[in-house]
């Protein structure tokens, strides 16, 4: 799990206390983003030998190691029900593998040796891609940019824990 960042400076909470309120015509143009940003996590670069749900399954499992189902459905941001069809698929495809840690009853998902080269494989045409694009951007660009999304990040994941329904 990633650790809670310090804010930039240049969106600080002093800087922040004198902006405007966030109007309907800004979360708008904001959201529209967000949107555009979301359409691409499901388009597959050519070449790709994975599909977006099996990558994404397979990225937290290279990150993380071995999750239980809950923490990977949680990882995922996901329905409990989508995460266990989705590993079955995985299964099905030799892309991961349920097993039970040693010592304990609980089954997790691990990646084969197969799908950890899939995940690379694909990691790699979506890292040129990412590439190509931030390199129009500058690197000091892109680092604003990477601080910005993580301190969004956070304040979404504070605003989620405060929604008792979340």
């Amino acid at each position: 799990m990633s650790q809670p960042a310090r804010e930039p400076e240049h969106i600080s909470g002093a800087h922040r206390s004198h902006e405007p309120e966030i109007d309907d015509d800004l979360l708008r143009a904001f959201g529209d983003e967000v949107m555009r940003i979301s359409r691409r996590r499901v388009s597959v670069p050519a070449g790709s030998v994975l599909d977006p749900s099996a990558y994404r399954i397979l990225w937290s499992l290279v990150d993380h190691g071995p999750l239980g189902l809950g923490e990977l459905g949680e990882e995922l941001q996901l329905e409990q029900s989508t995460v266990s069809r989705q590993v079955k698929a995985a299964v099905r495809h030799g892309l991961v593998e349920r097993v039970i840690t040693e010592g304990t009853r609980q089954r997790v998902v691990r990646a084969t040796a197969a799908g950890e080269e899939a995940y690379w494989h694909d990691a790699r045409l979506r890292g040129e891609r990412f590439r190509q694009a931030l390199g129009e951007l500058g690197a000091e660009h892109v680092r604003v940019l990477a601080a910005d999304l993580r301190a969004f990040n956070d304040a979404l994941d504070r605003a989620r824990a405060a929604d008792p329904d979340a």
